[in-house]
């Protein structure tokens, strides 16, 4: 590949005189001084080839000047500004609401791997939907001690109503956003599993309408899997699960001031449904009905996006303002179908999924596809002083935080802040896993005026209907400042277009 963009440009060189400068100009200007850093780079290998899948990419990239990247990246920034493509921040200084940051150089991944991952997902929410459903059924795991019992009962996802239930089609995880990450070694690894209300599909659906507009000639020719038929399979799903033919869906939000609320507009306008918020929705002769200028109107199917203790002050958490009262009983009685449904959140806590490569093997009788990184669980002995001693070259979590909060990257933190966690830890060793600090891979991003790697991971988003559908993809996260291993948008991250190749 270096003998071939050298000759390329020894060619460039001898047809035009006026050429040679612009020549010159573009091979300084963009990936000549890139350096991997000792990193995994999935556009160069540590030898500074160029990977297969991004040959197409490089190739028209060398076309263009620093100049001419940098335009197309606010020309990228204008359209997402007007779009309204934007997330909330809580607590944030000077309002709440941010464009989501896109970066355009996109992430390359080959058709190959995709399908191997692809497999992968698939296996593991076929274990995850068996698992929760037998978590609130039958509990043969607990008494087959695949999964300690104490670690369900210890939960704050384990919700007692829900013992018994059988949601509509026995599916559980309708929609689900599992996080990958590329490690050192360029191994594709499970990270966590969001199974509850995972966001940002929008960003993937409407990153790669601006990539179209922003790289169209190169999109022509690289065969790239198309993304768009997300929004087609989600209501063909939402409508799998419904007891009846044409059913009325709606998207349900806990309203304007939810971080991902341009997402649930988007999704509901999408699909043609109504986005409706608890005000909107009243339980009334045993079903769900939607207050509309003709009177009511039966609701059959709802896409929930607010969290499940949230969902039925009756029923849940008697505070809530944002549920509809009623609205538990009439699922249980099979007069509505939600998705995910209530109590899918129990496979979502970080310490169950310490075991979910148990979970598949129990459930399916198969090795996982994609390995986990490897878990230290701070309520085993042994685990919690390995902890305690290492803190200082671990990243510790909580069971249940996300968006990256309640997170320590030891290698980044304090001393205090070491110490703070130890104490954390001591206090309350269930609610915290910890794992090795994983140098994420990095991925050629725009910077200004020239280009460095910054460490990424991926969101894929499965759909689990009639069939398991995974959009070809999903959302790559980026972390934009440099060094960070933080790539939550609440945390200063971005996102890019995930190209899978054919």
């Amino acid at each position: 590949m270096l003998f071939y963009s050298i000759l390329l440009f020894t060619f460039k060189l001898i047809v035009s005189d006026n050429f040679i400068f612009y020549s010159k100009h573009l091979t300084f200007m963009t990936f000549d001084k890139y350096n991997v850093d000792g990193f995994f780079d999935e556009m160069l290998t540590t030898d500074h080839q160029i990977r297969e899948g991004y040959v197409p990419f490089i190739n028209f990239v060398n076309n263009l000047s620093i100049e001419d990247l940098v335009q197309k990246q606010h020309a990228a920034e204008r359209s997402l500004m007007a779009l309204g493509i934007t997330f909330n921040v809580y607590n944030a200084e000077g309002g709440t609401e941010r464009i989501m940051p896109l970066d355009i150089i996109p992430r390359i991944i080959e058709g190959r791997e995709w399908d191997r991952l692809a497999e992968g997902l698939k296996q593991r929410i076929k274990a995850l939907n068996l698992f929760i459903d037998d978590v609130y059924n039958e509990q043969r795991v607990f008494k087959d001690n695949v999964v300690p019992q104490s670690l369900i009962s210890s939960s704050k996802c384990f919700l007692k109503p829900c013992i018994g239930l059988k949601p509509p089609k026995g599916i559980w995880c309708h929609i689900t956003g599992t996080d990958l990450i590329r490690d050192q070694h360029g191994v594709m690894r499970v990270l966590e599993d969001n199974l509850r209300c995972p966001s940002g599909v929008s960003y993937m659906l409407e990153n790669r309408e601006v990539l179209k507009r922003t790289f169209s000639k190169v999109l022509d020719e690289t065969q790239v899997r198309p993304v768009n038929g997300y929004t087609i399979s989600l209501r063909e799903m939402l409508e799998h699960i419904a007891d009846k033919p044409s059913p009325n869906i709606v998207v349900l939000t806990p309203g304007i001031y939810n971080s991902a609320y341009f997402e649930h507009a988007y999704l509901a306008l999408q699909m043609g449904v109504e986005l409706v918020q608890n005000s909107d929705l009243v339980v009334k002769n045993g079903y769900v009905n939607m207050r509309t200028t003709r009177g009511l109107k039966r609701v059959d199917v709802i896409y929930r996006r607010i969290d499940d203790t949230y969902l039925d002050p009756l029923t849940f958490n008697p505070e809530s303002l944002l549920g509809v009262p009623g609205i538990f009983e009439v699922y249980k009685n099979g007069k509505v179908a939600i998705a995910n449904a209530p109590g899918t959140g129990v496979a979502d806590d970080k310490v169950i999924y310490a075991y979910v490569p148990k979970i598949i093997k129990y459930y399916l009788g198969e090795e996982a596809i994609i390995p986990n990184v490897p878990t230290y669980l701070c309520e085993d002995n042994n685990d919690i002083q390995y902890v305690l001693d290492n803190i200082a070259d671990l990243v510790v979590k909580e069971a249940n935080e996300a968006g990256g909060y309640g997170m320590l990257i030891g290698p980044k933190a304090t001393k205090e802040e070491h110490e703070a966690f130890r104490k954390k830890i001591v206090a309350n060793p269930r609610n915290y896993i910890a794992q090795p600090t994983i140098q994420l891979s990095r991925v050629p991003s725009l910077d200004g005026t020239h280009i460095e790697g910054r460490h990424v991971d991926l969101r894929p988003y499965i759909l689990y209907g009639k069939e398991i559908v995974i959009t070809p993809g999903g959302l790559t996260r980026v972390a934009l400042r440099k060094g960070s291993l933080v790539v939550n948008s609440s945390q200063g991250g971005g996102s890019k277009d995930t190209w899978v190749l054919y």
